[in-house]
């Protein structure tokens, strides 16, 4: 009797070894499971050390692809964007203007409404901020004039991005489709208007408009030209915190992001919150078009945009659709387009190369974003515990 409990003891044991060793041959190398609420101080870390690898990636890049000096490379990127009184201004200008467009698209990615439409929101209010300027410039008094192009860019903006809110709210429209081809449309529209306005007729160009009178535009404030867009994208960064933080409004955004049908359960009316979420982003692009126009290049081409409509979706990304943290993130994209630029005029490297150093950095950045997230599982043979990353 004892022989026989043996050796089916031995046969349950062989057993029990092949089915873990056929387990453990099912299960893949490496498992990725969603991470609980990581501690913002870690996060950071992460996010610095990530910044510091990709450096020296650059490095290395430089050194192999141009055999110039990296830290000279640095230094010059430095010099770009801090080297002189008007380049920091003009940092200032871009990272505010960046900034402006991240604002705007925030309350929009917050309730999921994919809002790719910035670029075509921004030269919207840029069209009829330049439209004020030449209609109006000599037949308004400055203050006057100064309401109606304001009222009129961001309530062209607020239009513009209404109506793919409206279809969507009324039909299920696809908005990610229905605002990037509102893009084309706008462009269209100032492509259009340049050649009805073009100055001299022939030359598909507007010119620095009302350059003898200044009618429309924005006094510069003691003595800087972009003091005035920076203290209202300050003021825009303040309100936009609050209003997402604190107010009504703001909780039923995040509500509708994380469930519609939540929302109505609760009693939100969903419909009209996208609709008006929508203006106001609407809105806050269109202003961003009428400080291009009128606080900064005092002219409209179908390039005025610059892309930033588009990068601002990734500087709000970045900084997890929080308005403080939006600051650092365009400083950042700011500080590496202007370096980019420097870098190409100083060695006389082609503007590719700035952006490919740009490019890598960002990489960095954003790839950091799966470890802060995500932790990665190694499956360890034999008696070895599970390694976590």
């Amino acid at each position: 009797m004892n022989e026989k409990e043996s050796k089916s003891n031995e046969m349950t044991s062989v057993s029990e070894n092949k089915n873990k060793t056929n387990h453990e041959n099912r299960e893949p190398l490496l498992h990725i499971t969603r991470r609980s609420e990581m501690e913002w101080k870690k996060a950071w870390l992460i996010r610095l050390a990530a910044i510091l690898a990709s450096l020296i990636v650059c490095a290395i890049a430089v050194t192999l692809a141009t055999g110039l000096d990296p830290i000279s490379v640095y230094g010059s990127m430095f010099d770009g964007a801090f080297g002189s009184s008007r380049k920091t201004w003009i940092l200032g200008k871009e990272t505010a203007l960046l900034l402006c467009v991240a604002l705007a698209l925030t309350p929009a990615f917050k309730m999921k409404f994919w809002n790719l439409g910035g670029e075509g929101q921004i030269m919207i209010g840029a069209l009829v901020t330049a439209a004020c300027m030449i209609c109006l410039g000599n037949t308004l008094p400055e203050p006057v004039l100064m309401i109606v192009m304001f009222a009129g860019a961001v309530g062209a903006g607020a239009i513009w991005a209404g109506i793919p809110a409206f279809f969507k709210a009324k039909w299920n429209t696809n908005e990610t489709l229905f605002t990037l081809m509102m893009n084309y449309v706008a462009i269209q529209l100032v492509a259009f208007f340049v050649i009805v306005w073009e100055v001299p007729k022939g030359s598909g160009k507007i010119g620095i408009i009302n350059q003898s009178t200044m009618a429309g535009w924005i006094p510069s404030i003691g003595g800087e030209k972009y003091l005035f867009m920076i203290l209202v994208v300050v003021i825009v960064t303040i309100g936009m915190y609050v209003y997402l933080k604190y107010s009504k409004h703001g909780y039923e955004i995040s509500v509708v992001g994380e469930s519609r049908n939540t929302a109505r359960y609760v009693g939100i009316k969903v419909d009209k919150v996208i609709i008006r979420t929508l203006l106001l982003s609407g809105g806050l692009c269109g202003l961003t078009g009428w400080l291009m126009v009128s606080a900064s290049d005092h002219t409209i081409t179908t390039t005025l945009a610059g892309g930033r409509g588009f990068l601002g979706v990734m500087v709000a990304w970045l900084a997890q659709f929080n308005p403080a943290a939006m600051v650092a993130s365009s400083l950042l994209l700011a500080f590496m387009s202007r370096g980019a630029s420097e870098i190409s005029t100083h060695f006389q490297l082609n503007q590719s190369f700035g952006d490919i150093i740009t490019g890598i950095v960002l990489f960095f950045i954003i790839g950091c974003e799966f470890f802060i997230n995500y932790k990665v599982h190694v499956r360890k043979t034999g008696k070895e515990s599970e390694a976590d990353v």
